[in-house]
């Protein structure tokens, strides 16, 4: 008995997928649920089980190559595997038999290249010893088989021949076809810059405050949650109170319509070896400061092992950035499309600035605002930042919800 291996729904806009690698080899058994195929979407990577036990016995769709939802894939067959045989002492007679043989070839390997290494003059045997080489490496060009300082030689040249033939290979290029997930990144960030009028606006934060808030609360914050307390979950609480504010960063431009939500799902970019996904945290206005790190750090794991489903992507309003895990001081972030603003975060740097007319070293965050100009006026775009700004700076209030 024979069944096919089908691609399942994947969502209700997907209508093909690619498939990314195969975790079998034709010939190979398995359990049922056991993964058998990662397949790769515009959106997601998903691996698809084992519907039943048995073996691998056709693959219908090489690697790299596209398939519509609901095709075949491959051909499941049943498991001929037997159980092993109770009488192993044959077996064992001839194991013994095998390695008494090999010792046999090997003394009688070792003796010849003995016997090679004692035909050779002098000479050769200093230049095989400072080039760290063996007799056994070089062909004879005699008849008798005796190993001549050109035989050497050769050897060399053609050895340094294929080493700088390697080099050019490895300066030459090299083709790689672009993923689903790859392609529709590029697509989307280029329908945003055609689509959206985007402007980016700048201010700092001094994060000593909630610096201090961390130190102070780190212990008992893991103790109650089992997750450290990070600064993503201020800035979500933050962004979260300042969309209450400006309802237009928290909206979308639909036809000739802007549609204002009344929802705050915020989409928390990561970076990933496949490319930038956006999972969204679903009505974080309700979470708690614990909650948001929890699920941060769940989207964050799903999207790197490539756990991430349609559900996790989809819904977003509004997102943030944070390019300071990788040391970025600085940038304009290309917003989420059609959402209409994105926050960026930035690494913390120790700066003098100047507080109540006194030079003094704080801890400090560039922060960028990038916002489609045609729904969001300037005036919006930079009391939103600087709402964000204050509230980061006296991070009480958002603590108390004030």
């Amino acid at each position: 008995m024979t069944i096919e291996l089908i691609v399942p729904s994947l969502g209700e806009s997907i209508t093909e997928a690619t498939v990314s690698k195969w975790l079998k080899k034709i010939g190979d058994s398995f359990d049922v649920d056991e993964p058998l195929v990662e397949v790769e979407t515009d959106k997601i990577t998903v691996e698809i089980p084992a519907p039943i036990a048995g073996i691998l016995s056709e693959i219908k769709v090489q690697e790299g190559k596209d398939i519509n939802i609901g095709g075949v894939l491959g051909i499941i067959g049943e498991s001929t595997e037997k159980k092993p045989q109770k009488k192993e002492t044959p077996i064992n007679h001839n194991i013994e038999s095998n390695k008494v043989s090999d010792k046999k070839s090997v003394k009688e390997l070792s003796n010849t290249e003995l016997q090679n290494e004692e035909k050779l003059s002098p000479s050769v045997k200093k230049i095989l010893d400072e080039n760290n080489l063996k007799a056994s490496q070089i062909n004879s060009s005699r008849e008798d088989g005796r190993l001549t300082k050109a035989d050497i030689f050769n050897f060399l040249q053609n050895s340094q021949k294929e080493n700088k033939l390697k080099i050019e290979k490895v300066k030459k290029e090299e083709v790689v076809p672009m993923s689903k997930i790859r392609q529709t990144i590029a697509t989307k960030l280029k329908e945003s810059q055609n689509n959206a009028a985007i402007l980016t606006t700048f201010n700092e934060i001094d994060m000593s405050e909630i610096i201090k808030v961390r130190e102070a609360k780190k212990n008992e914050f893991v103790e109650r949650y089992g997750v450290k307390l990070g600064f993503m979950s201020f800035f979500v609480k933050a962004s979260v109170i300042a969309l209450k504010e400006f309802s237009a960063v928290n909206a979308e431009i639909r036809d000739n319509n802007i549609v204002y939500k009344n929802h705050y799902d915020i989409g928390i970019a990561v970076g990933t070896e496949k490319g930038l996904v956006v999972p969204v945290l679903k009505n974080a206005d309700q979470l708690t400061f614990g909650e948001i790190e929890r699920k941060i750090i769940d989207l964050s794991n799903k999207a790197r092992e490539g756990q991430l489903s349609i559900e996790d992507l989809s819904g977003g309003t509004f997102t943030i950035s944070n390019g300071g895990v990788y040391g970025s001081m600085l940038s304009t972030p290309i917003i989420n499309y059609p959402q209409s603003g994105i926050l960026g975060m930035h690494n913390i740097i120790k700066r003098p600035v100047v507080v109540n007319d006194e030079v003094v070293i704080r801890s400090m965050m560039y922060v960028a605002f990038s916002y489609d100009h045609r729904i969001i006026d300037g005036k919006e775009s930079v009391g939103f930042l600087v709402k964000i700004k204050e509230l980061l700076e006296k991070p009480g209030s958002i603590i108390l919800g004030i």
